[in-house]
């Protein structure tokens, strides 16, 4: 259950512990950076060994080169700590506190996994109803699933899809609307049977987003803020960046450009699949939302936002997940007995606890909420780098404590696995290197490869010859741009002019008998590129009588 991080997750995103742990190679320390004092409101004392939390998470924010994280952790419904480490942009002075707004990516679902059981409870939807019941148009590629997908089927990863399926036609950002994106699912091939196997998907949280819309009368944003951030007191939250505004107290995201180079990166908008991974929040708003979650959906005045009954729904394991060795021995005391998902939360166990959480993952931030009920304990680390080995480590501290255990250095356990995550990625490449034909040139002329090629769920990709290189361009994702590179044979790598994407690829053209260009598929360089840049999905044709602009 090793898988990298960032989708909407985003990603991670979905990271995942022992399941969890895109870690991308950190390796340099900023320079020191000031901490954000405690916040008065916090009143009960924290464990003895958490004494030095402070100064055990900037070695976490340095080791893993990540400039700003913020964590709050509630415990028996009280808030015990809300605080902010390091910088809200790298270079910059301001500092992150407790109200500093982060991406929180795929730990959105949980949200909309909240709003369609509260639409539930009002009957206006049975989370068992078909989803044609209320999306009449609605199509999976296949017609027994089209006809039995569910609506707590789009919570649950088990549609049949492949791992992040789908992804590209919003990640990264694209110009088609939400509809546009679930009515192409119709032609996004299975890669597994209905309900047979886990799957991280996005595109059904897309789903989700337009029946909530259909059956409350509201557009998502709106019934999110007005039904859940308002009742709950997340008065800060945003559930889309494009609501930030100048001025506001709000972390930027960083990654490492070519994998190395720390660096911005402007906000993502994920305005068509905003029930995937769209909010921004702070930990201050948070811990008000994990301690709704650990009393059953009661509010603070003592009115419900979901009922018990629901929220034993969305805690309840719907997809039973495999259970990997992790990748290093540092980690063996991560390992959990049980894997799964519910509705919207992954749920596992650790050191005889169980745990309810999910991260997030997305361009410059990850993130993770972790919650043990019988504790009544919730944390959360937000991130301003794409580093799930900083929250990890981060979180395994505030457990141990609460558990009970002695301290381990968890920076130093994921240090190692983040060398072996750099030292996999190195290999993979040496072996693309070793297998290159280093004396082979391209079949065609470069003005023979270019032209219009079309997938049929993603759409229209276009070669063009110019300058005497080839570019290529993803007709609806402004970000993919880039030049293509002759590999070997007849595959390119295209390399992307924003290089904070570290999503190269390999670019391959299948002649016909005749020499010409029968088919395109591609592929990602490098392992450590995000699941959601799902180039291998693509199965890309020449479009007849549609010709690329070419210019020498």
């Amino acid at each position: 259950m090793f898988q990298r991080i960032r989708s909407p997750r985003l990603a991670g995103c979905l990271a995942l512990l022992v399941l969890a742990a895109p870690i991308w190679a950190q390796s340099a320390a900023p320079a020191a950076i000031p901490t954000a004092p405690l916040v008065s409101t916090a009143q009960p004392a924290l464990p003895a060994q958490l004494q030095d939390f402070g100064a055990y998470v900037d070695s976490a924010r340095k080791q893993f080169d990540v400039p700003g994280i913020a964590v709050a952790i509630v415990k028996d419904g009280q808030v015990v700590l809300e605080q902010g480490f390091g910088v809200r942009e790298l270079g910059k002075p301001e500092t992150v506190d407790a109200h500093t707004l982060f991406a929180i990516a795929s730990n959105t679902k949980a949200f909309t996994a909240a709003a369609l059981q509260m639409l539930a409870e009002e009957g206006k939807l049975k989370m068992d109803d078909r989803v044609i019941d209320h999306l009449p148009w609605f199509q999976m590629s296949d017609p027994y699933v089209t006809r039995e997908m569910r609506i707590r089927d789009l919570l649950a990863h088990r549609s049949g899809l492949g791992l992040g399926a789908g992804d590209l036609l919003y990640w990264t950002p694209t110009s088609y609307a939400t509809r546009e994106v679930v009515e192409r699912l119709r032609n996004v091939p299975l890669a597994s049977s209905f309900r047979s196997a886990y799957a991280y998907d996005n595109i059904l949280f897309a789903v989700a987003t337009l029946v909530i819309e259909q059956v409350s009368g509201q557009r998502y944003a709106d019934f999110i803020r007005d039904r859940i951030f308002k009742p709950v007191g997340m008065d800060e939250a945003l559930v889309d960046m494009t609501y930030l505004k100048p001025g506001m107290n709000v972390a930027m995201g960083h990654a490492k450009f070519n994998f190395s180079e720390l660096r911005p990166v402007p906000p993502m908008a994920w305005s068509n699949n905003p029930g995937a991974g769209g909010i921004y929040a702070n930990v201050h708003d948070l811990a008000k939302w994990m301690n709704v979650q650990l009393a059953g959906g009661q509010l603070p005045n003592g009115q419900r936002l979901f009922s018990e009954d629901s929220h034993k729904q969305m805690w309840s394991m719907l997809t039973p997940m495999k259970i990997s060795e992790p990748p290093v021995p540092e980690l063996n005391e991560s390992r959990p007995n049980f894997a799964g998902y519910g509705e919207g939360w992954f749920l596992s166990d650790y050191r005889g606890q169980r745990l309810v959480w999910h991260t997030g993952g997305w361009p410059g931030m990850v993130s993770r909420v972790t919650l043990v009920p019988e504790l009544k304990l919730g944390i959360v680390v937000l991130t301003s780098q794409e580093s799930g080995a900083a929250f990890n480590a981060v979180t395994y501290r505030v457990l141990d404590a609460y558990l009970g255990k002695d301290k381990k250095d968890w920076v130093a356990a994921y240090a190692a696995a983040v060398k072996k995550s750099e030292g996999n990625a190195d290999d993979s490449w040496k072996k693309h290197q070793a297998a290159r034909d280093k004396g082979s040139k391209p079949s065609l002329s470069l003005a023979d490869y270019a032209g219009t090629y079309r997938d049929p769920w993603y759409g229209d990709i276009v070669v063009s010859k110019e300058g005497g290189k080839l570019r290529l361009r993803f007709a609806k994702t402004a970000q993919l741009v880039g030049t293509m590179e002759p590999w070997q044979h007849d595959t390119f790598i295209v390399r992307w002019d924003d290089r904070s994407l570290n999503a190269d690829a390999f670019v391959s053209f299948t002649l016909d008998a005749d020499g010409k260009v029968r088919e395109v598929r591609m592929q990602p360089v490098s392992p450590l590129t995000d699941f959601s840049f799902d180039f291998q999905d693509l199965r890309l044709a020449p479009v007849k009588d549609a010709k690329a602009t070419m210019s020498e």
